[in-house]
């Protein structure tokens, strides 16, 4: 696999981890900080996962994704 088409796996996994952590921290959270700042990464992480997979299907389309 060429090694932009593996930067964008890292990134799909990783906003995987982002997106369970966001919801484990809202679960445990104690304070609206807390609330906000996990409300934050998990926006960020669904926003990343578009681009992303955006990305990952423009490759596939274009057939340099092995």
């Amino acid at each position: 696999m060429k090694a932009c088409n593996k930067n964008i796996e890292k990134t799909l996994k990783l906003v995987g981890e982002m997106i369970s952590l966001a919801n484990s921290g809202d679960e445990d959270r104690e304070d609206v900080g807390c609330g906000i700042l996990y409300g934050i990464l998990r926006d960020s992480a669904y926003r990343i996962k578009k681009i992303a997979e955006q990305e990952k299907n423009a490759h596939v389309s274009k057939g340099k994704w092995e």
